[in-house]
């Protein structure tokens, strides 16, 4: 009884269903599921695939001032020539931005190396890496001053950072005096009054005499260098050739 109490209920919704139908079949579905089905269908948004992005692990501890393992306990390590300034030209600003900080964290590397191999009073393994690397940041800020040279000329017409005149002291020194602002004009300012710009004529024989000596000492500096360039020419005559072929 409990039974048919409960069935009761279930068979007048399918006689109401069956009667709202219209007397369709019971294998093919009703029409207004299928026009429901239509439009769900037509709210499903499309899933793009996914695009796999690729990193290199990254390391933020301190392996990162010590070389690849695989280079440890050797003697030599190969390595590439340093960036050029013709090279460095030809890269925008955004690459040189990260090529200053990958030249960075190599030079890095490279002192922490340098300071490990004296502490352990060992050679250091191709120290050459170290000036190559040195080599690069300057001429990388080479590269970047000319440009920032290159665009305050466009824009300002002026020279250097700062605009000056290339002005002389008492002592006939030629050096840039750039120019400031002053609360109070230059003929009522006394600490402007008191530098002199010029200098006296008995002061060119002085000049003079400087200059030969500057001349000497850069004389002496290159006869020297040739001096050392010929004793190791006599020591490692094997070096030599290999450097000239």
């Amino acid at each position: 009884m409990a039974a048919a109490a409960l069935c009761r209920p279930f068979s007048k919704l399918l006689r109401l269903a069956a009667a709202t139908w219209g007397g369709s079949s019971a294998s093919s579905p009703p029409r207004f599921i299928l026009n429901n089905l239509h439009k769900n269908a037509a709210k499903v948004e499309t899933v793009s695939p996914c695009m796999l992005l690729h990193t290199s692990l990254p390391r933020n501890g301190l392996e990162e001032f010590f070389d690849d393992p695989k280079n440890w306990g050797k003697t030599e390590v190969k390595s590439g020539d340093s960036w050029t300034v013709e090279q460095l030209r030809g890269k925008s600003s955004e690459d040189l931005h990260k090529l200053w900080y990958v030249l960075l964290k190599e030079r890095n590397m490279l002192l922490t190396l340098e300071q490990e191999a004296k502490r352990q009073r060992l050679p250091m393994p191709s120290p050459e890496r170290l000036d190559k690397v040195k080599d690069s940041m300057d001429r990388m800020d080479l590269v970047i001053q000319e440009r920032e040279d290159a665009l305050r000329l466009l824009q300002t017409g002026q020279e250097k950072e700062r605009p000056g005149e290339w002005r002389h002291d008492f002592l006939g020194r030629v050096f840039w005096y750039t120019f400031r602002e002053w609360p109070i004009p230059w003929y009522l300012n006394a600490k402007h009054n008191r530098k002199r710009f010029y200098y006296l004529p008995n002061v060119n024989r002085f000049n003079r005499l400087r200059l030969e000596q500057y001349l000497r000492n850069e004389s002496r500096k290159r006869n020297m260098q040739k001096q050392r360039e010929m004793r190791l020419k006599e020591q490692f005559p094997h070096l030599g050739a290999q450097s000239q072929s």
